[in-house]
């Protein structure tokens, strides 16, 4: 059985808020699609704005090796005739090798929303379609709105796709554009379609009821033969079927080869790759992709993998580019420790009655607020600090931190109203450093003034910054006595690391982590 990938995120994952993409980030994700081995790329709307129009322009100068582009529009106006009809002449314009329509199978849509006869749209579809073919392109005819029609008028629906069919479209894709079918809907109703005719059938699910995958999986295993989709699952409202997830299953379930093993490990990559370009925050526990797709955490499940990896995990993560993971936490046991040993190559200096101490350790401090899944670099200093001979490389003796609010009066409001200032007391072997420095805030002035007791003996410090800090309420119906928990996010530029505080006082769990950030790059740095 063979399956076509049919991308539409430069056009319906587009229509997401909060994304704008640039012509050159439309260029960069076409590459990244080709390159993934998707077989058709929607590119957009030909003059429906002035960045669609240059990016036709400049795809047809890309020397693609696996996707054909394909231009998005509208059947011609009721009434007309595509021969001079605009946005017709627009589609013809884009120079793409594929032309993908959209029309309405819905009779009661073509009344109330399109407000023509239902001949009259069924003329629109023949007209427009065996008119683009007459021009030598591919057609592909979206029936709009095809499951909710066929359910209140069925053959109206499959006269729709009748006419497109006669008319020479190349393929005609089912859409669930509200997104709220359920599986068997869609099962039964492309099996009948299939049981009228044995023209190419596509799928287009929208994902309003979070079934656009299993949508589009059922429409497969009934007889579709394309699919559309976008990646990471971005469109309007509730997002389009995610072709990540539908790529892996046709691939690793169903035996489907829709790409090549080499391109299917990519997978994983291209998922971040676009991701970065539309500006949305990667979805972490996305299926197959996401960093937790594979972390595991309780503790009869890594002890299991540890023996049968396949026993809490369903496929290979490497097959699709990813990793597989283990934190520690509370609920962690044995296993999860001597796994994170093993990778952080500690395994060596700890030994059974040591990991035993671990355990409960983890236990009491996250049973204080701390939370050590997300701060790596935490729990390998408390690793660390159970080695015999270990020596941190600086010792705190005390700190002070002011915070003077600088205002005159009422009316006198602005930047730098408030002055935080922090003092530091450390040990760096017989040494006492003792350093004053000011601060934007109170953990910026901490940070400022352990940088500066530390940077006469340890130079490198110049190259560590933090790039993120966050704070949580742990026990939240305590008001503002309530333990706070604190990450923060380091970098040196070629790594990354993240630690954990926590206390009742915001300021002792922000050097905590603190401390940690600046203790477990020294480390590195000279390990």
């Amino acid at each position: 059985m063979t399956v076509k990938l049919y991308d539409t995120t430069l056009r319906d994952g587009a229509q997401q808020e909060g994304i704008s993409l640039s012509v050159d980030d439309k260029l960069k994700i076409t590459r990244r699609l080709d390159d993934l081995g998707i077989h058709y790329i929607e590119g957009g709307i030909p003059g429906s704005n002035p960045k669609d129009v240059e990016y036709f322009k400049r795809v047809s100068k890309l020397s693609l090796a696996n996707s054909l582009v394909s231009a998005f529009g509208l059947t011609r106006r009721a009434n007309g005739g595509a021969a001079t009809d605009e946005g017709i002449s627009l589609l013809l314009a884009a120079d793409t090798p594929v032309v993908t329509l959209v029309g309405k199978s819905h009779s009661a849509q073509v009344i109330n929303v399109l407000e023509t006869t239902l001949q009259e749209n069924l003329a629109m579809l023949s007209d427009s379609i065996s008119y683009l073919k007459s021009k030598g392109r591919v057609v592909f005819f979206d029936a709009e709105h095809f499951f909710d029609g066929f359910k209140s008028d069925k053959e109206y629906a499959m006269q729709s796709l009748r006419v497109a069919i006669e008319a020479g479209a190349d393929s005609v894709a089912l859409c669930d554009t509200n997104g709220g079918m359920l599986p068997a809907d869609i099962d039964s109703i492309v099996k009948a379609v299939r049981q009228e005719t044995s023209a190419d059938i596509g799928i287009h699910c929208h994902n309003d009821a979070d079934m656009a995958v299993a949508n589009t999986i059922a429409a497969v295993q009934a007889g579709v033969s394309h699919v559309q989709g976008t990646i990471n699952g971005y469109g309007e409202r509730c997002g389009n079927a995610n072709l990540i997830s539908i790529v892996a299953n046709l691939k690793l379930k169903m035996g489907i080869d829709c790409m090549s093993s080499s391109q299917l490990s990519s997978l994983t990559q291209t998922s971040y790759y676009i991701g970065e370009i539309v500006n949305v925050h990667p979805n972490n526990s996305q299926p197959y992709v996401g960093t937790r797709a594979f972390t595991h955490k309780g503790g009869i499940h890594v002890a299991a993998i540890n023996k049968m990896e396949e026993s809490y995990q369903h496929v290979d993560p490497s097959v699709i580019g990813n990793t597989k993971s283990v934190v520690i936490s509370e609920v962690s046991g044995r296993g999860n420790i001597q796994y994170t040993l093993k990778e952080m190559g500690l395994e060596n200096l700890i030994d059974r009655d040591q990991v035993g101490e671990l355990l409960e350790k983890i236990k009491v401090q996250e049973s204080k607020g701390f939370q050590y899944d997300g701060a790596e670099a935490s729990f390998e200093l408390m690793v660390r600090r159970h080695i015999e001979g270990y020596v941190p490389p600086f010792t705190l003796v005390d700190f002070l931190v002011l915070v003077e609010n600088q205002r005159r009066s009422p009316q006198d409001q602005g930047e730098g109203d408030m002055l935080a200032e922090a003092m530091v007391k450390v040990e760096v072997g017989n040494s006492l450093m003792h350093t004053v420095a000011e601060g934007n805030g109170p953990v910026n002035a901490l940070s400022n003034a352990l940088n500066k007791s530390l940077l006469e003996y340890y130079p490198s410090l110049v190259e560590m910054r933090l790039v993120d800090y966050k704070v949580r309420v742990v026990d939240s119906g305590q008001d503002t006595s309530a333990t706070v928990r604190v990450l923060i996010e380091s970098t040196d530029g070629l790594h990354r690391w993240n630690t954990v505080g926590a206390s009742g006082n915001i300021i002792e769990a922000s050097w905590q982590a603190l401390s940690d950030s600046v203790e477990y790059f020294l480390v590195m740095k000279n390990d």
